[in-house]
């Protein structure tokens, strides 16, 4: 499989992070949708990252999409928990991660791409707010108790969680303080930490296998 995308992309570094997880071989190619749209328009039409190439041709976009195919063809892993209450609370999570990555995205979309005298403070305002309620929500969960990741497991709503959360304070540290969700920053802390995670740090770099 090929994985196309840019790891300063917070939806293609949890791909790239949970396919090592799920012990599925990849391939890296570290397109921007924007400095490389024609390139990446070959594979992908759309142009949307990330885009998995599957290995049978196959191409996928977005990433919960991408990683419930991951999912269903990983050789006895799964970063999910089967019983259905765990699940429940662990898709709710998760759900929350990407919506802070929705935010965090439109917030640097609004602030890199459109000319500042054409920005609509009272949108930002609005999605600071949606995201803030979102890291509100993902603190509580995480203060109150998470299965502990220094062994090196981690599900999918503690990664996305961690990768969300990465992503916003390089982003957007000035709306999301650090000293405001404690939880969050010693779960990203341990997180960066892992294998997976190092061999997918947030930039424009390369994936590399751990090891």
């Amino acid at each position: 499989m090929k994985l196309i995308g840019m790891l300063d992309s917070p939806y293609v570094r949890r791909v790239a992070i949970s396919l090592q997880l799920l012990d599925l071989p990849f391939e890296h190619q570290p397109l921007s949708v924007f400095s490389a749209f024609d390139r990446f328009r070959e594979i992908n039409p759309v142009v949307k990252a990330p885009t998995l190439v599957c290995d049978d041709g196959t191409v996928l976009m977005d990433s919960t999409l991408i990683l419930q195919y991951a999912e269903a063809v990983a050789p006895g892993r799964s970063l999910l928990p089967s019983e259905p209450r765990c699940l429940l609370r662990s898709l709710r999570v998760t759900g929350l991660a990407l919506a802070a990555c929705e935010k965090s995205v439109q917030i640097v979309y609004e602030r890199k791409l459109r000319p500042e005298d054409a920005r609509y403070q009272p949108w930002l305002e609005r999605i600071g707010g949606q995201l803030l309620s979102a890291y509100d929500e993902l603190e509580h969960e995480f203060a109150s108790g998470w299965p502990d990741i220094d062994g090196g497991a981690i599900d999918q709503a503690a990664l996305s969680t961690a990768v969300a959360w990465h992503f916003s304070r390089r982003m957007a540290a000035d709306i999301v303080p650090e000293d405001r969700y404690p939880a969050l920053a010693a779960l990203s802390a341990r997180a960066e930490a892992l294998a997976a995670f190092r061999s997918a740090p947030f930039g424009d770099g390369m994936w590399r296998a751990a090891g």
